[in-house]
């Protein structure tokens, strides 16, 4: 015999401003067992003090909490929000970089780039290396610089990023600092050429003076040759997080007139951003090509 105290599954979901369906639901993933199933009609009951649970369970989902995350905070780990809330934090913000970028195709029209073809020569640079995932190569790049910065001091010319022109899960980002000589440090069995980063490589021919150093007092950073040769070439204009609105049409002028794009995307940051405003950022974007000669 049904305890009277309980609540038919029906009025307990109208007390609970919840569905019957999603009841049942909360009861197959463990987070709300009724009270009392009938053996014979296999109907729920529930007693009125689960009422706050079921409320907590709707209020949590009518703010996208994942019901994983709701398990986590009745089963007693209240912080499991914490990591919902920087989900959506991380998700506010990756909405708000398109909407930016969006607006300014709308006000501008689909992105178009004056393209040059330049020669450089071979650099000796300073480099620190890492990998990130799609959503994090910005972070990454602004940790990769700031490495960068401590190892060898503040930049006396433009900082170079560079980028492999394939996104997949694990992008291989650096960023690189022109120097004159090596940089001190002590020798390691490091590579001496960009074969370990995708989509970087060194076609520089190398002496035995050219060995690759890290710097002891921050991993990952070394002494290298980025390579010269001829780049197809365009100017951003704003904040970092748009220079995909540059680097699409200077793919595209690389892809219409039958070049190969030769190793990674490079960025050439000409601008400080802590001293000017990001709509002012200029970057020079670079394609390495084949090179006739």
């Amino acid at each position: 015999m049904v305890n009277e105290g309980y609540l038919p599954i029906g009025r307990f979901a109208r007390l609970c401003r919840l569905s019957v369906k999603q009841l049942r639901n909360y009861d197959e993933l463990g987070l709300l067992t009724p009270a009392h199933v009938d053996p014979d009609t296999g109907y729920r009951y529930y007693r009125p003090d689960q009422a706050r649970t079921a409320l907590t369970i709707g209020l949590l989902r009518s703010l996208d909490v994942p019901l994983p995350s709701i398990g986590r905070v009745l089963a007693g780990e209240p912080e499991a929000l914490g990591g919902v809330r920087d989900r959506m934090e991380a998700e506010l913000a990756r909405t708000r970089r398109n909407f930016a970028a969006l607006e300014r195709i709308v006000s501008d029209g689909l992105p178009r780039a004056e393209v040059t073809v330049v020669r450089e020569a071979a650099k000796r640079v300073a480099i620190v290396r890492d990998i990130a995932s799609p959503e994090r190569i910005g972070s990454v790049t602004s940790a990769c610089v700031a490495r960068l910065i401590a190892a060898v001091g503040e930049p006396k010319g433009p900082l170079i990023g560079l980028f492999p022109l394939d996104i997949t899960q694990e992008v291989a980002v650096a960023v690189a600092m022109e120097t004159s000589s090596d940089v001190p440090g002590t020798f390691s069995d490091v590579p001496r050429t960009f074969s370990n980063v995708p989509g970087i490589s060194s076609d520089v021919p190398r002496t035995s003076s050219d060995v690759s150093k890290t710097f002891a007092d921050v991993p990952g950073t070394s002494s290298d040759i980025l390579p010269g040769g001829l780049f197809a070439s365009a100017t951003h204009v704003g904040p970092y997080d748009q220079v995909a609105l540059t680097a699409h049409p200077l793919l595209a002028w690389v892809s219409e007139r039958g070049h190969t794009p030769c190793g990674p995307l490079r960025e050439v940051y000409v601008t400080d951003p802590t001293t000017t405003s990001p709509d002012r950022l200029v970057t020079h974007l670079m394609i390495q090509l084949e090179d006739p000669r």
